[in-house]
């Protein structure tokens, strides 16, 4: 058996050269920096929160993990400044398929709080916050601190077409993978470790970091426009075209939505006039950016 970690990595380097073998190596947290005096960085915050249910009006975090980052104008990663990892006991005890899917159990956050005043000063200073699901976590932490919603969002499972991009899919393990490690994820934090080297690794049809890419997408605004009272029997019209059904369970309209950008706007229309309602309509847009797009006040 080999000990030496130079025969190692000499072994790992000759076989990466060859296009009959693929190296994954274990994602190793990268140790925090210090930003030089002058550098001009910007700082964003990777988010994942595990939950005991899926709904955010009710169900509550039991933890959450983040990753405090430096990056430049090009999206280039610059170094991690900091990282945060808590659990938070629920008011309920946690359920059988909740730790079957998180590995969390009551016991591991019995006695536990999340601190508002550490969570709050820990995303103070950061200008974008960016999760593998925003439209999941954000409406929770939303509702536990008010500081997230003046926050730019973005989100890397579903603002980067990954596939276009030569992955297997959006899942985070597929990515990592795909960028050429593995990890044996236990808490939410590493998860935030393995999105950086994600939105780190360059991708070969656009020769940037992963994370310019989401963050030029980001920036840009979209239209969300509502099909209100539509036929039932269009419904599998409208899933085909992409839209998701919304119940009206949280305050907007009881109707199919679709998201699309400026630019998709007119075609959509004509759609809905010539393929659902049959006539000349008028639905309603909504504009979205990045301060707003994943919110539930959105």
């Amino acid at each position: 058996m080999l000990q030496d970690t130079t025969d190692l990595v000499a072994m790992a380097e000759a076989l990466s050269r060859s296009p009959d073998y693929r190296i994954l190596r274990r994602l190793v947290a990268r140790p925090t920096y210090e930003p030089t005096l002058g550098q001009e960085v910007r700082t964003g915050v990777l988010l994942d929160t595990e939950t005991t249910g899926l709904d955010h009006a009710k169900d509550e975090i039991i933890e959450l993990g983040m990753v405090k980052f430096d990056y430049s104008a090009d999206g280039r990663i610059v170094g991690v400044r900091d990282t945060f990892s808590a659990f938070n006991e629920p008011s309920v005890p946690i359920s059988a398929e909740v730790t079957a899917l998180t590995g969390i159990t009551h016991e591991m956050v019995a006695g536990h709080r999340l601190d508002d005043a550490a969570v709050t000063d820990f995303v103070g200073d950061s200008v974008v916050t960016i999760a593998h699901n925003s439209g999941f976590d954000r409406r929770f932490v939303e509702r536990y601190w008010p500081v997230f919603e003046h926050k730019a969002w973005a989100c890397s499972a579903t603002e980067i077409d990954w596939r276009a991009h030569g992955f297997a899919g959006a899942q985070l393990g597929y990515l990592l993978n795909g960028a050429g490690f593995f990890h044996q994820a236990h808490r939410a934090v590493d998860d935030c470790h393995a999105l950086l080297e994600v939105l780190a690794f360059e991708l070969p049809t656009t020769g940037a970091p992963a994370l310019a890419l989401l963050l030029e997408t980001a920036r840009k605004p979209t239209l969300r426009v509502w099909a209100e009272q539509t036929a039932f029997e269009l419904k599998d019209s409208l899933k085909r075209r992409g839209y998701r059904w919304n119940d009206g369970s949280d305050g907007r309209p009881k109707s199919w939505f679709i998201d699309v950008d400026e630019t998709a706007l007119d075609d959509e229309i004509a759609f809905l006039r010539s393929q659902i309602y049959m006539r000349e309509v008028e639905p309603s847009v909504q504009r979205l950016t990045a301060f707003t797009r994943f919110s539930c006040r959105a």
